[in-house]
This record gives structure tokens, C-alpha cells and sequence, in this order.
């Protein structure tokens, strides 16, 4: 028998476990990996622009496109008289018009479509359309609508044991509030539908979506159709972050609705002023928490009102703030405990998906609360948080009475410890700030808690489709997609390892919703989990029936015969698997199967948020250093250290990029990334040039990544645990930091509000 030949790009023998490179890393590099604007437009194809709404609040008295007809390339006005279907958008809370129709709810609200031969005849000429719009009182604040009880979705209430008689049991109490800011997903590739009419008055849209099967419900949904004259296709995005799970949708509806009433290929590409102006961002949040605490920081009671800014309407609002209540625990152990979640409708941009969903919003909170106990008690903030970790045998049930049984977080907390040099650290940042009267640093380990799976049950499920053909190759479709954090190469190498090929025999497709239908978003951190183990089985449905094959011709056992290393052995022969694959379909064996995955375990019940929502845990933590300038304000990240918890990594390469990728992510939304909207809510952070997000020279040069060892205990694919979103949350150890060095200086850490800019950084010191 050959020796199996070695992977080109890793010297190994198996795809999974190694770091293979990024299926599409080559032709990003040249320029020839197609987005959907590299996509050659057919001919006739026109370009939409919207018109939107200059006012927060106000009725729409009219609507006049005089002028805009009159430039030369302009085709039409589309707006809500144009839609054949539903002119709600088929969103969750169906709370929601396609396009304005007696009120604007927030300046950028998408009114009408102009529709011109070219994209910039079309912007021009949406400028020119002159809106009548009676103003009314708009409310802009999250603490206004709280007052007036404008709520997109109702309120929510959590409790364990009883907070309020803990609280006057405690031997401390501390009392606070606190604000934390949005954030602009700022993806590559801004918002882009493009739409194809085909026979029979079937549609194929191409969307930048992380969702086809949404864009597929929607689109259909306001065109009167049934969805399967919809094919939604996405082969990669530029970026999503959670801004392209339903607002990619909205394109794709008002693109479809334009070239429905034209008969012919439209586009609609939003430029990155309107993109920022139109989407929602990750929510704003506002705290009001009363604490209780004995003399060692033990937490006795917490009382905790959270509001989160949805926006004009729900979008995805409820499972954001859901999960934001089912991660306030983060690390530690609750007992006591009372969570208030009002779901806040002001005039401005619906928030939505941003990647953590609702988590970093929860987690935040509970990491402030113990590092201001311990500043309280004068005591060691890590010695405050690992008193109050979950335990193994005991106080290891969560607030929402789900039993944390995969606990590695006192190992992993100590391990970072001890590796970072934390506690000597600690010693020379305190004599480097008492020898530094203006520059002064700060120090702070955060760890992460994150449950993996959508908090929508029903949305835990994934399917694949593998095709093995007569030369030996593979293709590998499946609901998830692409957009740049290495789905498909991670989806391509469990398929290999399961057909025993070589991994670039392997080839994933584009998401299409004529292949694998009903699939779910591509969020959650879910997408390997569920659309690689669906893959894996499809594969395996395969290998299967070529197992059997072979067994057959060799007088063996099915379960005797191994795939690997492009190779099929028994003990009575070898084969290469091109030469089985084509014996195979000269007998008729079938090469090609569908695979489906439901995530076990999971259940809960959504009127008291108690019961399971998670298959699992994904742990972490950082440590954090940062110097403050007390002059100025200005603050540097300058070292972090970081210990995470991936599993078994299917790609150790593209997991560690996750985690920096989304740390650096964190680290903008806590420092410099600020949404301003001005009194008459308008966004005035809406470029660019206003709006800062981390750029390379804010990464500091020590930057440095350690994955935990130990394999998922929970039965997931190859061991393996999500990467997606878990490590933003380690990004809240630069704003601990932050806050720590401004109480270093003397400052008043409690009262500063995220993001922890140079001005809040100052307002600290008033």
C-alpha cells in the first residue's frame, strides 16, 4: 500500500484539525472573487436609489417626483402603491411597511424608489424628490420612551429567589446607572440586492445576505407569490456582522418590487452615507441596577432594569434582549436575583442583529457591577469575580435554571492568570502610576460565558447537500453562508475528513435556496455547528453507500472499510476512491445525498425564559492593558493577552482570526466607535469621516492568542466549539481597563459610559 500523500498547503493527511487556508483566500487576493456587484448586469438592467424620510417623526402629506422624472435616464418612482403583495414587510412583529405610507418614523426611512439607466442618474434624481412632511414629536430617548411606555414588544421579567430581601440583608449595597452605545456594523460591502425577472413570473435574487431564506419569505411576500418562485442566491458577502440577517432583506424587497413593476433587471446598491442612515445598528442600552454584597465581594441580591433602544420597530429586538438577560450572569452565579427588560421604540433606525446578539449588552453590565464592588471593598477585582464563578458541583445553575455542566472557568481564568503575568502586572502598573503624574495605565481580566445556539428553537437545524461524481470530486452545498469567516473551508474539510479525500477535492457553492430550503440564518456562532454536522452526515449517507459497494465486491464488512487519504481499504484490497466512485456508478450506487442536523438537548419556555436555551458553552478571557492620557483623555490599548475556548479547532488559522478579528470589533464598540444623533434625529456619525472604527494602528503590537485545548463536551462536529461571537466579549477587559486606570488617576470610574472615549475618558476626572 502507497503512503497517503500530504496536503499541499499542511503536510497533513486529514482536512480537519489543521489550518487549511481560506477556500476563497487566493481569488480575494487577485480580485476575482465575485461579489454581487462584480456580477455582469444583463442587459437592460436598471439601478434604484432611495428617497427617504428628513424627518424622526412626522405624517406624510406628499410626495413630489416632478423633478425627478424630468432628468434624462430616469425610468420611474416606485413606492407602496407599486407592491402587488403585502405591504407590511414579512418581518417577525409584522410591524413594519415596505416603504413609508402615511408616516415616517425616523430620518432615513425609505419612502420611494427612483429607478434610472445608471446608479448615479438615479442618486441624483432621489435628491431632487421634494417631501411634505408634517413634523411630530419624535422621541429620541431610550428614557423618554420608557417614561411614555412606547415599547416595541412587551416587557420581560426574570427572577430568582428574592432580590429585594437579599438586598436588605447584604452587609454592602451599591446603586448605579450606566450607558452603553450602538454600533455601525461597517461590513466591506455595503447593503446590495440585485434582481433578475425570469418565465412564468419567477424571480432569482442575488443578495449580500445572511439569510436567503428570509429574503426568499420576504421578497415573495410583498410580490403575492408563493416562495418557490423566489431563489434567493448568495455566494459570498463582504462583511455581515449581523447587519445583513433581515436588513439585507429590505433591499431585496424594494428591489424586487421595482423590477416587478418595470419587467426587468434592477439593482439597488446603497451608498455608505445612506447605508448608515437607513440600517440599524447593534442596540443602545441603558442600566439601572441595585446591588448586594458581603464583605469578601460574594454577590447577596441584584436588582437589574435593563432598556434597550430598538429603534422605530422590533426587527429582531425581543431575542436580542433576550439574550441580553440570559448573559447578565456572564461567569457567576446569581442567586438572588431580579431582571426587568423593557424593549424601547424611539424614532430612529431599527436596531438588529450585531454579532453577540444582545450578549455583550449582558454581559457588560455584570462585569462593571464586580469590578466597581471591588474598587468598593478595596479588594482584587479578579479575586471579586473568581469568588463569585459558577461552580462544578454546586451554584451552577444559571438565573434561567439551566445547569452549567461544561465549566472550565476557574482553570482557564487561572491559567490566563498565571501565562499573562497578571498579578506581577498588577504591582508594576500601580508603581508605574505613582511615578507618572499624567500618563497613567490600567490592568483588567475579563472572562466570557457565551451560549451557543439561537434563543428561537426552532431555528436549530441545518441541511447540506453532497455530490460525489464520476472523477472523484465533490461538491458540498449547505443553507450557511459566506462572508469572510471561513464557513465553506470549514465545511470542506469535514467533508473530506468524512469521504477520506484530499481537501481540495472538496468544493462549497454558493448558498441558494433552491437547494437546500428553509435554511436558517447564518448567525448565532451556529453556522459550523449546524451546517457542518448536516454536511458531515450527507457526506457519511455516501460514503455509506460505497462502503457497502466495496464490501460487496470484497467478501467484507461494511464497517471494515476505511476512507482516507484518497484511498478505500479493506483488508483484502486497495483502491483509489476514483476508481471505487466509477465502478460505483456503473452499478448504479447512488453518489449523491442530503444531510440534516437538529440540535439535541435544547428547549425552553419563552413566557418565563427558564428551561435550556443552549447546547453548550463557549468560555474565555482576556487580559487587557491600557494608558490613559489624564490631559487629554486619549487612551492606547497596549497589551492583550487572550485564553480561548474553541473545542477541538477545525482550523486553527481561521479560529484565531475570528477571535482577533472580534476582540479588535469589541474594542471599537467600547472606545472609539460613538453613534451621535443630533436633537432632531438625524444621524450625525454617518461616514467615515465622523463615525471611527479601529484602524491597524490601534491594534496594540502584543496581541497575543492561546486556544484551550480541551474538545467540546457536548457531541458536536469533530469536538469543536463556535468562534464567531464569543471573543467580542473579551474586548470588555479594555474598558475594565480604561476604568481602572482612570480610579488609578484618581477619577470617578463608576459614572463613565461606554464607548470610553476621549471625552468620556475626561468627564470621569469633573
Amino acid at each position: 500500500m502507497n503512503a497517503p500523500e500530504l496536503n499541499a498547503f499542511t503536510g497533513a493527511t486529514r482536512a480537519a484539525g489543521v489550518s487549511h487556508a481560506h477556500e476563497s483566500a487566493r481569488a480575494q487576493v487577485e480580485g476575482a472573487a465575485t461579489y454581487i456587484d462584480d456580477i455582469p448586469e444583463v442587459r437592460g438592467t436598471l439601478h434604484a436609489a432611495p428617497v427617504c424620510s428628513h424627518a424622526a417623526h412626522g405624517i406624510l402629506r406628499g410626495v413630489d417626483v416632478s423633478a425627478a422624472l424630468a432628468v434624462p435616464g430616469v425610468r420611474a418612482v416606485i413606492d407602496a402603491g407599486d407592491i402587488p403583495g403585502d405591504t407590511t414587510l414579512a418581518a417577525f412583529a409584522l410591524d413594519e411597511p415596505v416603504f413609508a405610507l402615511d408616516t415616517v418614523q425616523f430620518v432615513g426611512q425609505v419612502i420611494a424608489l427612483v429607478v434610472a439607466d445608471d446608479v448615479m442618474t438615479a442618486r441624483r434624481a432621489a435628491r431632487l424628490v421634494k417631501l411634505d412632511i408634517e413634523p411630530l414629536d419624535a422621541v429620541l430617548s431610550v428614557h423618554e420612551a420608557h417614561a411614555l411606555e412606547h415599547y416595541v414588544l412587551p416587557a420581560v421579567h426574570v427572577k430568582r429567589g428574592d432580590a429585594q430581601a437579599a438586598l436588605r440583608r447584604a452587609p454592602h449595597q451599591l446603586e448605579g446607572r450606566f450607558e452603553v452605545g450602538g454600533q455601525e456594523h461597517f461590513y466591506l460591502e455595503g447593503q446590495i440586492a440585485y434582481v433578475l425577472p425570469l418565465e412564468q413570473n419567477q424571480w432569482w435574487v442575488y443578495t449580500s445576505t445572511q439569510h436567503p431564506g428570509e429574503v426568499q419569505h420576504w421578497v415573495s411576500h410583498a410580490l403575492g407569490l408563493s416562495n418557490h418562485a423566489v431563489t434567493v442566491e448568495c455566494r459570498r458577502m463582504g462583511g455581515g456582522f449581523g447587519g445583513k440577517e433581515t436588513q439585507a432583506g429590505h433591499l431585496a424587497v424594494w428591489a424586487a418590487v421595482a423590477a416587478n413593476k418595470l419587467r426587468c433587471p434592477v439593482k439597488l446598491r446603497l451608498d455608505r452615507d445612506d447605508d448608515f442612515m437607513i440600517t440599524g445598528k447593534r442596540h443602545p442600552f441603558a442600566y439601572h441596577y441595585r446591588v448586594g454584597f458581603d464583605d469578601t465581594g460574594l454577590l447577596c441580591g441584584l436588582d437589574l432594569e435593563m432598556l434597550a433602544n430598538c429603534g422605530f420597530s422590533a426587527d429582531l429586538s425581543g431575542p436580542v434582549a433576550d439574550r441580553a438577560i440570559f448573559h447578565a450572569d456572564n461567569a457567576y452565579f446569581l442567586e438572588d436575583v431580579a431582571i426587568s427588560s423593557y424593549r424601547c421604540r424611539t424614532n430612529t433606525q431599527s436596531h438588529t442583529a450585531f454579532r453577540g446578539f444582545g450578549g455583550p449588552q449582558g454581559v457588560i453590565v455584570i462585569e462593571r457591577i464586580l469590578s466597581d464592588i471591588a474598587r468598593t471593598l478595596g479588594m482584587e477585582p479578579l479575586d471579586v469575580r473568581l469568588r463569585n464563578l459558577y461552580g462544578i458541583q454546586e451554584r451552577n445553575v444559571t438565573h434561567y435554571q439551566m445547569k452549567v455542566e461544561d465549566n472550565i472557568l476557574e482553570p482557564l481564568i487561572s491559567q490566563l492568570a498565571l501565562t499573562s503575568g497578571y498579578r506581577e502586572r498588577r504591582e508594576q502598573i500601580a508603581a508605574w502610576n505613582a511615578n507618572s503624574p499624567v500618563i497613567k495605565k490600567g490592568l483588567a481580566l475579563t472572562p466570557v460565558k457565551f451560549g451557543i445556539s439561537f434563543t428561537a428553537t426552532l431555528f436549530n437545524q441545518g441541511g447540506a447537500l453532497v455530490h460525489v461524481y464520476t472523477d472523484g470530486s465533490v461538491q458540498v452545498n449547505h443553507g450557511g453562508t459566506e462572508m469572510g469567516q471561513g464557513l465553506n473551508t470549514k465545511v470542506a474539510q469535514i467533508v473530506a475528513d468524512e469521504l477520506g479525500v484530499p481537501f481540495d477535492r472538496v468544493l462549497s457553492t454558493a448558498a441558494d435556496t433552491s437547494k437546500v430550503p428553509n435554511a436558517s440564518a447564518t448567525a448565532a456562532s451556529a453556522g459550523t455547528d449546524l451546517n457542518g454536522r448536516a454536511a458531515q452526515f450527507a457526506a457519511r449517507h455516501v460514503r455509506d453507500n460505497l462502503a457497502a459497494f466495496v464490501a460487496g465486491l470484497d467478501g467484507v464488512g461494511a464497517g471494515s472499510v476505511q476512507f482516507e487519504a484518497g484511498q478505500v481499504i479493506t483488508d483484502k484490497s486497495t483502491r483509489t476512491f476514483e476508481d471505487v466512485v466509477a465502478a460505483a456508478y456503473a452499478n448504479r450506487i447512488q453518489l449523491w445525498s442530503d444531510g440534516f442536523y437538529r440540535t439535541p438537548k435544547i428547549h425552553y419556555d419563552k413566557a418565563t425564559l427558564t428551561g435550556r436555551p443552549f447546547y453548550y458553552f463557549a468560555y474565555g478571557a482576556a487580559v487587557s492593558e491600557v494608558a490613559i492620557d489624564t490631559l487629554t483623555g486619549e487612551s492606547r490599548v497596549l497589551k492583550v493577552d487572550i485564553l480561548h475556548d474553541v473545542g477541538h479547532s477545525i482550523n486553527p488559522a481561521l479560529d484565531i482570526g475570528q477571535i482577533e478579528g472580534g476582540f479588535v470589533q469589541g474594542m471599537g464598540w467600547l472606545t472609539n466607535e460613538q453613534l451621535v444623533w443630533n436633537e432632531k434625529g438625524k444621524l450625525t456619525t454617518h461616514a467615515p469621516s465622523t463615525y471611527k472604527i479601529p484602524a491597524t494602528g490601534d491594534i496594540p503590537a502584543h496581541l497575543k492568542v492561546d486556544l484551550w485545548p480541551e474538545a467540546n463536551r457536548e457531541d458536536n462536529v469533530h469536538g469543536s466549539k463556535a468562534v464567531g461571537e464569543p471573543p467580542f466579549m473579551l474586548a470588555i477587559s479594555v474598558f475594565e481597563a480604561l476604568r481602572d486606570a482612570v480610579a488609578q488617576a484618581g477619577g470617578q470610574p463608576k459614572g463613565m459610559n461606554a464607548p470610553g472615549t476621549a471625552e468620556e475618558v475626561l468627564r470621569a476626572f469633573d
